[in-house]
């Protein structure tokens, strides 16, 4: 359901309605396990980022403003949730990102799946910035001014932080592997 079908959703979770905010959990779960799966490429990981994701997005329902995409602020609640999960389990992202490999490569050549793990899991080593760009533009497909919207900076510097990334990648891997 776009943003805009639900905006008389959101305003009715914002004033309390118990029953409107579990539409939009329910309607969003999926995409917030997916992000957080992405984020730190463990299952179990990802279950309780989410889950923490939903208690925050419970507190802060009336922080949302209204002025940008709902989708958005989701993003940007589901990236910190990760991180501060993270450090509070002092755990790094996960190196061995063969279930979220998975995730792309399903049903992929043995060779592409093994392609797809070894990309994600130097997805995994790129610093912050270029992996939170490059997760949202590539992995979830927005546009690079969605993503800066996302991550509160310029579109520039998402544009740039991609292209350092895809840099390092190609280094890593040559021009002739693409992977987003």
């Amino acid at each position: 359901m776009p943003d805009a079908e639900n905006t008389e959703l959101i305003k009715r979770a914002q004033t309390g309605d118990a029953a409107a905010f579990e539409a939009l959990a329910n309607q969003y779960y999926r995409v917030m396990f997916k992000m957080a799966f992405k984020w730190c490429g463990d299952r179990t990981a990802a279950e309780d980022i989410t889950q923490e994701a939903c208690i925050k997005l419970a507190r802060g329902m009336d922080s949302f403003r209204h002025d940008s995409a709902f989708t958005s602020w989701l993003y940007r609640l589901v990236i910190n949730t990760a991180k501060d999960w993270f450090k509070s389990q002092n755990r790094h992202p996960a190196t061995d990102m063969e279930q979220a490999a998975n995730i792309k490569a399903e049903e992929s050549a043995p060779d592409d799946k093994i392609l797809m793990q070894q990309v994600w899991a130097q997805i995994q080593t790129l610093p912050e910035g270029e992996k939170e760009a490059l997760l949202l533009v590539v992995g979830e497909g927005l546009s690079h001014k969605e993503a800066a919207q996302i991550l509160e900076v310029k579109e520039s510097t998402v544009s740039w932080r991609i292209h350092e990334a895809r840099k390092k990648l190609e280094s890593l891997f040559g021009k002739e592997k693409k992977y987003g």
